[in-house]
């Protein structure tokens, strides 16, 4: 297993084992597959679980307590997030934690994280003052070290990471969403001020573990052996600020391979790194139109989510994961079927797409 020296004199596993995708039966937590696969990583090297307060429902921390209890406290190294959309006042940081503590059956934490912070969060969190009590926890030995998660822009990324001096910090970051959230830039600036970064979505929700298989030609031709997951994993690993890697592992197949690729890890030679970025450019290129989001075309005079509709679109294009964007676009509040074709949206859109007709196609492969 690779090792990466994190902070404070701790090591953590390259990857880690993410608890939020779990084998479920009926809707709840497949506990005996589960425990078996996280007891296969572990004994592989892995040492950093990772987990938070809504995973599965609330089942996540419970059963992940219950599965570590069998392991030295000092064996493995355990993550878990404070929920901000529940805080109403600041007392309600210390009484989530004791609950945690006590869903977890632990008397510390690792790893504690500001969960999925955004502008509007963050600005809970100064007016909360969250980090503070958080700080109290860490004097307390509560928490070892104090971190954050992030959904959001870079210009607010750059907010949060001045802010504070955090132990480490955890973006979304994989090959195709360089550009997005906080990104390759995030990542550079994490590495500047030398704070030590997790990643969580390598594979982007299982994304790139499953395109077109012409694209996907470029690595099989290359090494038929290593499977479409381990490319991705390899580029996030290749940066050396990353200092462990999230992988939200729902089989056991899943566990088998992603250990594959980290027991004897080869950073992406230059060769392998144009292979990367030739994949990424096609993908990007395989959509249905060229929509980039910009909102002009909105607000639909009877409610279609225009942009949301054309980005699930051109995702089931690019990654062929039909079940995934269908559900996703059927919980959109309307959908384009209701599109009265006045055609506003052209007039208004830089691009200029045939959006209403295309609204048609999208709604037809979508639903």
């Amino acid at each position: 297993m690779e090792y990466r020296d994190f902070c404070n004199g701790t090591k953590t596993s390259l990857l880690g084992f993410g608890c939020m995708r779990f084998p479920t039966i009926d809707g709840k937590i497949d506990e005996v597959t589960a425990e078996k696969m996280i007891d296969t990583a572990i004994a592989a090297g892995v040492n950093y679980i990772d987990t938070a307060y809504p995973y599965h429902n609330g089942d996540s921390e419970p059963f992940v307590g219950k599965v570590l209890k069998k392991y030295p406290r000092d064996s493995f190294y355990l993550a878990t997030k404070l929920p901000m959309w529940k805080l109403e006042k600041t007392e309600d940081v210390r009484a989530i934690f004791e609950e945690q503590l006590k869903r977890l059956d632990v008397e510390y934490v690792d790893f504690y994280l500001l969960h999925a912070l955004s502008k509007d969060r963050f600005e809970t969190a100064k007016n909360l003052h969250v980090i503070e009590e958080c700080l109290k926890l860490k004097e307390e030995g509560k928490i070892k070290n104090l971190g954050f998660s992030f959904h959001d822009t870079y210009e607010v990324f750059d907010e949060i990471i001045h802010y504070y001096p955090w132990d480490f910090c955890q973006i979304q970051f994989n090959y195709m969403d360089t550009d997005i959230q906080a990104g390759m830039d995030g990542y550079l600036l994490a590495k500047e001020m030398n704070i030590p970064m997790v990643i969580m979505e390598p594979i982007k929700g299982g994304n790139l573990s499953n395109i077109p298989a012409d694209i996907d030609a470029h690595f099989k031709n290359y090494d038929p052996e290593a499977s479409t997951s381990s490319w991705a994993l390899r580029f996030v690993g290749s940066k050396d600020n990353v200092k462990c890697i999230l992988s939200g592992m729902s089989t056991p197949e899943q566990v088998e391979d992603n250990l594959k690729t980290f027991k004897d890890f080869k950073p992406l030679s230059a060769k392998e790194e144009a292979i990367v970025a030739t994949v990424k450019k096609e993908l990007k290129e395989r959509t249905n139109n060229g929509c980039t989001g910009c909102q002009y075309c909105m607000p639909c005079p009877v409610g279609v989510q225009i942009p949301q509709t054309f980005a699930y679109w051109n995702e089931l294009a690019r990654y062929n994961n039909y079940n995934r964007v269908h559900n996703a676009y059927m919980n959109l509040e309307k959908l384009a079927d209701v599109c009265v074709k006045c055609g506003k949206c052209e007039a208004a859109c830089p691009q200029h797409l045939d959006i209403r007709n295309d609204l048609v196609k999208a709604h037809e492969a979508l639903k």
